[in-house]
């Protein structure tokens, strides 16, 4: 089993930053690609930032210049630095990662259980 906690989400006013974690766990052979998507209240769930494996990154144009995604290979974790912060940017955020399992030797999309972002205005 392999399972991703975000961590960090709160409230924040409008101009401020939150930086939010995931770390992975379990039977895990290698992840590749992480991702942040957001949901927001009565919208379709969208990508936020992603990094490969190699630390390419890609980033929503929305999102572009504010916020910043970084990982750490050996600790399994992703973070998403979220700075300028607009009342858009209302969400609840979830970790996304391409894991490839030690136990059945697997690839698995797996999903965490998302964290609440709200930015005041």
């Amino acid at each position: 089993q392999v399972q991703l906690v975000e961590s960090g989400g709160g409230l924040v006013q409008a101009g401020g930053s939150l930086r939010l974690s995931c770390a992975a766990s379990g039977t895990i052979a290698r992840i590749d690609g992480m991702n942040w998507y957001r949901q927001a209240p009565g919208k379709q769930r969208e990508l936020v930032a992603g990094i490969t494996r190699g630390g390419s990154t890609n980033y929503a144009d929305s999102v572009k210049g504010r916020f910043t995604i970084s990982r750490d290979n050996a600790k399994n974790t992703v973070n998403l630095q979220m700075n300028s912060l607009k009342p858009e940017d209302t969400a609840v955020y979830y970790c996304n990662a391409g894991v490839l399992s030690s136990s059945s030797f697997r690839y698995l999309e797996v999903w965490g259980q998302g964290t609440l972002v709200t930015v005041s205005s």
